[in-house]
């Protein structure tokens, strides 16, 4: 696959200017670049479904391309999973299909018959590739692999955590057996033992993958060459290499460049003094000075500029007052969905004031219907829920739920005691600038729908803090400013997350195993044990 001379405009906003790039039939590529860099747009113009203003971009031989977006949005609701799942390969449609045409063949006329074999023949290696013989068995093996349970593949779609959608429609992907993977922020909601499935499936896949991911390990573990698109000049580079040497040779350029301008300001600086020396002087030092002048002019016209520094997300979480010694109590509480089994039973424990608290466990198990459950969204069905007096909740929903996509930045994060000027002001550190703030929320990236739900958590002030999945579709350099926030928080914190490093930087206390609801004190030994090998049943 290659791109040549790329070029794209959103109005007055460039996002391509001339862009190159050059893909080989089984490299592994991560696409990195700043929020607006142009990533996902890249992918949608590969998909067709965005038209550049100029260039072109070139996919040898029609391969099938598979596309995992961002924000999973699962047509056929009301499907069941295995359904869904079987319907990746089309086999079912190419037998009919076969069947029909085998019976136009036999009566067809000779003039006739050479156009119903020719469609036999594409219908007949279309099967072949989708090995419609042990297709079934392909499906069942991936099952397995990804720890799908045999209750979720009679669930309908729309009974599904994000969790779980997310995997499903990986499986999904998977099955279809694309010999292009497009993977957008491919590891959000996955559990350990299905991202190591996926990261050890992509490793050996026989065919191209492109993948943004914020998740670093992720990056470093499969891709062979990373794809750096730069904001500033429009265009894209390719470095051998994953992520990890990537940074590296972008520091050693970066390093160079700036040896090659302390040296260039250094000559303009000594060229500037001989110019100001001599430029009033006759003879020889005036000759000399305009000689300098010129030479400075020479240099100028080749000035190299630094690098332009992108402002980052400022978080700075304070409560507006001390919480309560024990801000939450959970007393042998039962929660099922309707007409469903128990997700929770007989659970209990408490939180102490500014500890971190970590729940853990499969996808599906409860994790984030706890929380909805402390935030008051869900009631359980047995047991009772106790909050001290002086225990004020902020909540972080893992998909954005909090936000009201039809409203204008500005009106999801109004709060009484700001005034416009303040909220525009905060939301500025939240690089939300200018009309900016008047976008409706529906039309926003989920990177920065994350940071208006950071934004919101910031401002409600709370001393205990409810955060499903923080991490998901914010940069590396972002999740490490909030990891930091949070460490110094002084308050109390709930969380959910699938982010080992993320994990680590805020300091865990203690760890909730779900769905045993067993509490284990926190260490770095067991936090590995879980996210790498999954065995939350020895705990």
């Amino acid at each position: 696959m290659r791109g040549e001379d790329l070029e794209l405009s959103f109005g007055t906003e460039v996002i391509y200017d001339r862009a190159n790039f050059l893909i080989h039939e089984e490299d592994k590529v991560g696409i990195v670049g700043v929020n607006g860099a142009g990533k996902t747009t890249l992918f949608k113009v590969i998909l067709g479904m965005q038209e550049l203003d100029r260039g072109k971009i070139v996919i040898p031989n029609k391969k099938r391309i598979g596309y995992l977006p961002q924000e999973i949005i699962l047509d056929n609701k009301e499907t069941t999973v295995f359904d869904y799942l079987m319907s990746a390969r089309p086999i079912q449609e190419l037998e009919e299909k076969l069947t029909t045409l085998y019976e136009k063949v036999a009566i067809a006329s000779e003039k006739e018959q050479s156009k119903i074999l020719k469609a036999i023949a594409r219908t007949q290696e279309k099967l072949e590739y989708y090995d419609y013989y042990q297709a079934e068995n392909i499906l069942f093996e991936l099952i397995d692999h990804m720890n799908i349970d045999s209750e979720l593949l009679d669930m309908r779609i729309m009974d599904l955590s994000g969790g779980q959608k997310s995997k499903i429609a990986f499986a999904h992907l998977l099955y279809s057996n694309p010999e292009i993977l497009l993977l957008d922020e491919p590891t959000n909601h996955l559990d350990v033992s299905t991202r190591t499935f996926i990261t050890n499936y992509l490793k050996k896949y026989h065919g191209m993958v492109l993948v943004i991911s914020h998740d670093v390990t992720f990056l470093d573990e499969i891709t062979n060459q990373t794809l750096y698109l730069d904001k500033v000049t429009k265009t894209m580079k390719m470095y051998t290499g994953n992520y990890t040497m990537y940074l590296r040779k972008v520091k050693q350029e970066k390093e160079a460049k700036e040896r090659l301008i302390d040296k260039q300001e250094k000559e303009e600086q000594k060229l500037r003094d001989i110019v100001l020396l001599y430029s009033n002087s006759s003879g020889k030092r005036k000759r000399m000075a305009q000689s300098r002048e010129k030479q400075l002019q020479k240099i100028m016209k080749n000035h190299i500029e630094r690098d332009k520094v992108y402002k980052r997300v400022k978080l700075n979480i304070k409560p507006s007052r001390e919480g309560s010694k024990i801000p939450l109590k959970v007393n042998n509480i039962d929660f099922a969905y309707p007409n469903k089994d128990l997700i929770l039973k007989n659970l209990s424990f408490l939180i102490n004031n500014k500890e971190r608290f970590l729940i853990v466990g499969e996808n599906g198990v409860g994790k984030s219907t706890l929380l909805k459950l402390l935030v008051g969204e869900l009631q359980p069905t047995e047991g009772h829920i106790w909050f001290g007096n002086k225990t004020d909740i902020a909540y972080y929903a893992q998909e954005q739920e909090t936000l009201d996509l039809d409203k204008t930045i500005l009106e999801n994060i109004d709060q009484s005691g700001f005034s416009d000027k303040e909220l525009r002001t905060i939301l500025g550190s939240f690089l939300f600038h200018g009309d900016d703030v008047f976008k409706k929320v529906g039309v926003l990236s989920p990177g920065e729908k994350a940071r208006i739900a950071l934004c919101k958590v910031m401002l409600e002030r709370g001393n205990l803090l409810l955060l499903d999945e923080p991490t998901n579709h914010l940069d590396p350099e972002t999740q490490t400013i909030i990891g930091q926030n949070f460490k110094n928080y002084e308050g109390s914190i709930i969380l959910v997350s699938h982010n080992p490093s993320f994990v680590e930087s805020i300091g865990i206390d203690r760890m909730l195993v779900l769905p045993s609801g067993k509490i284990t004190n926190y260490n770095k030994e067991l936090l590995d044990y879980y996210y790498h090998l999954n065995q939350k049943e020895s705990l």
